[in-house]
């Protein structure tokens, strides 16, 4: 309101005042972690039905994934690519080692390692896994086009993030 007379600026404010709301920035929802969050617990939730026939949880279809994608990881770089901590991902890799989908055994050139790779249950359960994408698109109601388009904005949230942490 530089340049305007008095009367002019409180005639000006009130107007401003009336045509753009007050908006709470420590409203629940306007948090964009709350909606994260709540958005998280609810396709997770989504994928329980779908993944049980599987005999998968839905952090063990995520070690599945990443598996089907390059077999014969350490689980070094299994806790890398997921984001898993060590002590998150060990109980998951031993209970799909218990199910008879993974190995878990020592690296031949390095005791320190451990590897981790499919057994061929694991390799056959793939073609079952391959429905899960379809059937998820189909529960949410949503097209590939708009799936994608979030996947790219929490892309960028994620390397925003991580960026801030570093």
């Amino acid at each position: 309101m530089v340049g305007m007379s008095s009367t002019h600026s409180a005639a000006g404010a009130t107007a401003a005042s009336a045509a753009a709301p007050v908006v709470d920035v420590l409203a629940l929802e306007n948090q964009v972690c709350f909606a994260l969050a709540v958005a998280s617990r609810s396709v997770i939730g989504l994928y329980r039905p779908v993944l049980e026939p599987l005999g998968l949880t839905h952090p063990q279809y995520l070690v599945m994934l990443a598996l089907w994608e390059r077999d014969e990881r350490s689980v070094r770089e299994l806790g890398a690519v997921l984001q898993l901590e060590p002590a998150t991902l060990s109980p998951l890799l031993k209970r799909l080692e218990a199910s008879g989908l993974v190995d878990r055994r020592r690296n031949a050139a390095d005791e320190r390692k451990l590897d981790v790779t499919l057994t061929a249950a694991g390799r056959a359960l793939r073609a079952q896994a391959e429905k899960v994408p379809v059937r998820m698109m189909e529960i949410l109601g949503m097209q590939v086009q708009e799936l994608q388009a979030v996947q790219t904005s929490l892309r960028s949230m994620i390397a925003a993030a991580t960026a801030a942490g570093d």
